[in-house]
């Protein structure tokens, strides 16, 4: 018999109400009960950070965390930041400084790189190496990320706020 726990948390500002059980990571929940499948899975570990989503303003390695710690929080996943027709900045600059290769680590950085720009809207050189090497990229060698983060940073747009309506055209 599993133990199971009704709970209620927002996902990009949508509330849900669901039951988990209590052994179930929040990546697992957000990707296989709510359908956020921009939130990837990687090395299951907390190393990697392609899970990463932000909990309460704050970025959280969604595989390290349980689905019931989520409950009465606000969690923002990747689709919070952006529609395919209408990125958000920090997207639009991984588009343009060729931050992305196959993809699959972005939506950790993106994430990282949201809540790091809402702390530090205009960060050194240093300070952006120190925080992208927290997660892994096997394909782009960082360069067109670190150009990414330089570009959002450097004003030529503003990183979305937590619940701020996706950017129009």
């Amino acid at each position: 018999m599993s133990d199971t726990h009704a709970i209620t948390f927002r996902v990009n500002g949508r509330e849900h109400a669901l039951t988990v059980e209590s052994r179930r990571t929040l990546v697992d929940v957000l990707r296989h009960d709510l359908g956020y499948t921009g939130t990837h899975v990687g090395c299951e570990h907390g190393i990697c950070g392609a899970c990463t989503v932000l909990v309460d303003g704050a970025p959280v390695r969604s595989c390290l965390m349980f689905g019931v710690q989520a409950d009465g929080r606000d969690v923002e996943t990747v689709e919070g930041l952006g529609e395919p027709e209408a990125l958000g900045d920090l997207q639009e600059a991984f588009a343009a400084e060729h931050g992305l290769q196959c993809g699959f680590c972005t939506p950790g950085f993106l994430m990282l790189l949201t809540a790091f720009l809402r702390e530090s809207p205009a960060p050194t050189d240093e300070e952006i190496a120190e925080v992208v090497a927290s997660n892994l990229c096997r394909c782009t060698g960082y360069q067109g990320i670190l150009r990414a983060m330089r570009a959002a940073a450097s004003g030529r747009g503003e990183i979305a706020q937590p619940g701020a309506a996706p950017p129009t055209a």
